[in-house]
C-alpha cells in the first residue's frame, strides 16, 4: 500500500481541487457509535426506528432522550488523527472542500472550517413550527422550547424517509463535479445519494480514492483503495504536502 500511498501524496499537491466525502467510520475512531452492528441498538431500539419523522411525531420525549444521550456521548469524545489531517489539508490547500455524513460536528472541533454537513448537525435546533434554528452546546430540557413560539424544537439533522437540505446538497454535488481529486473516507457507500459521489467525479475526469477499514461495494471502480485506519493513513497524506 506504500506506493500507492505515494502516488496519491503526488496528486494533492499543488492547486488540484479536492474533495472529500467522510462517514461514521472516521468518528468510530474517535469512539462515536456507528449504529450498525453492536453498535446498532440503544435501550433496545433501533437508531433507524427513532431518527424519523414519524417517531418524534408519536415519541418526543423518547426521541429527544436519544439524541440527548447522543449528544452528552460526542461531546466526551475528541477529533483523531483523521479529523485533525484533514483539517490540516484544508488550510494547505487551497481549493479543498470537506463533506461530511457525520452529524457530530467532531470536524469542526479539529480545525476544519470548509464542511458542509449533509445530514446536518446535533448542536443544531429547529423550531418544529417557525423557522428559528440555532447552534447551541448547552445541555438541554427533556423537551426543549423554541424562545421564539413556544412550541417544540427538534434536532437540526436529517432523518430516514427526509429530503437532504436541497441547497446543501447542490454545494455538494456542484464540487464534487469539479473536483481533480475525489477521497471516499470511512464510509461504507451504502447511503444514497453520497453512495454515487466517487461515479459523478469520475464521470467528470476526477481520480477517485478509498480510504476504509475494509472494502466497500465501491472499492473496485475506484482508482485507489487505501485500506486500514483512517487515523493512520490520512496523517500519511497530509505529511505529504507543503505546508
Amino acid at each position: 500500500m506504500q506506493a500507492e500511498l505515494e502516488m496519491v501524496k503526488a496528486l494533492l499537491g499543488g492547486d488540484r481541487r479536492v474533495v472529500v466525502l467522510t462517514g461514521a467510520g472516521v468518528s468510530a475512531e474517535s469512539g462515536v457509535p456507528t449504529f450498525r452492528g453492536r453498535d446498532g441498538l440503544w435501550k433496545h431500539h433501533r437508531a433507524e426506528d427513532l431518527a424519523r419523522p414519524d417517531a418524534f411525531a408519536a415519541h418526543p420525549e423518547l426521541v429527544w432522550e436519544f439524541y440527548n444521550w447522543r449528544r452528552r456521548l460526542v461531546g466526551n469524545c475528541y477529533p483523531n488523527a483523521a479529523h485533525l489531517a484533514l483539517a490540516a489539508m484544508e488550510r494547505q490547500m487551497p481549493n479543498f472542500l470537506l463533506i461530511t455524513q457525520n452529524v457530530d460536528g467532531l470536524h469542526a472541533r479539529a480545525g476544519s472550517r470548509k464542511v458542509l454537513e449533509m445530514h446536518g448537525s446535533l448542536w443544531q435546533l429547529c423550531c418544529t413550527v417557525c423557522s428559528h434554528a440555532r447552534e447551541d452546546f448547552s445541555e438541554l430540557p427533556d423537551l426543549p422550547d423554541c424562545p421564539v413560539c413556544g412550541h417544540l424544537l427538534r434536532p437540526g439533522v436529517v432523518w430516514f424517509g427526509e429530503p437532504l437540505v436541497p441547497g446543501v446538497l447542490k454545494l455538494a454535488i456542484e464540487a464534487v463535479a469539479k473536483a481533480d481529486v475525489f477521497l471516499s473516507v470511512g464510509t461504507s457507500n451504502l447511503v444514497q445519494p453520497a453512495a454515487s459521489f466517487y461515479q459523478l467525479a469520475k464521470d467528470h475526469g476526477a481520480v477517485t480514492v478509498e480510504v476504509n477499514m475494509e472494502p466497500t461495494p465501491n472499492t473496485g471502480f475506484m482508482d485507489f483503495a487505501l485500506h486500514g485506519p483512517a487515523g493512520d493513513i490520512l496523517p500519511e497524506l497530509a505529511g505529504g504536502l507543503a505546508g
